[in-house]
């Protein structure tokens, strides 16, 4: 072996000697990172996993209460607010509730005086006794069509819930408790009593 091939043969020994003691350091510093990895992730976990502490648990929860009122504040506000719109709804309706009907009692105010100018003019007051009949005739229609109607007082026996009595008599004629005479007529409105009938009531 010549001296030049001595040498490159003990060269190339040191290279795979570094190259060796590196790959060992490389080794080493890789466990070391992630041995220190490990480490923070199991400092972390313990830390999250530590029990919150009595002043932390009445902060959370008077934090909670709040959220807790304000909610209760909004939805106060907003039943205020619309109890208010209905109270004037059903306000603006009663209000107005009876325009219909005068509307129609217009017209019949509206007949009666046509009928009084007529008969002025015409010095015909058969005319206008048939006017005011035919006006009669068209408030009671229109008395029924909103449900209104008569209490019957001839012939019936005396109701309590129906008539008032506002005297009596003693006629054989007539059965015991029976109506005599109507002095003024009762009315009923869709089957409740808004007028009881005045009545003379016979007894035995």
């Amino acid at each position: 072996m010549s001296e030049k091939d001595y040498e490159n043969e003990v060269n190339d020994e040191k290279i795979s000697e570094f190259q060796s003691e590196n790959s060992e350091e490389k080794i080493l510093d890789t466990g070391d990172s992630e041995s220190y990895e490990s480490l923070e992730e199991n400092v972390i976990n313990e830390k999250q996993e530590e029990p919150e502490t009595p002043e932390v648990k009445v902060i959370k929860l008077e934090l909670e209460l709040q959220e807790w009122k304000d909610a209760y504040t909004r939805k106060l506000a907003e039943f205020q607010n619309f109890t208010k719109r209905k109270e004037a709804e059903v306000n603006e309706m009663k209000k107005y509730a009876s325009e219909e009907i005068i509307i129609k009692l217009l017209d019949n105010i509206d007949n009666l005086e046509r009928a009084e100018a007529a008969s002025i003019e015409t010095k015909n007051f058969d005319a206008l006794v048939e006017g005011v009949n035919m006006i009669l005739r068209n408030l009671k229609n229109l008395l029924n069509e909103e449900g209104v109607e008569e209490i019957e007082t001839e012939g019936k026996e005396f109701n309590p819930y129906e008539h008032q009595a506002m005297m009596t008599e003693s006629k054989e004629e007539f059965e015991n408790d029976a109506i005599v005479q109507t002095f003024q007529k009762g009315y009923k409105l869709k089957g409740k009593v808004i007028r009881p009938a005045m009545v003379t009531v016979n007894k035995k």
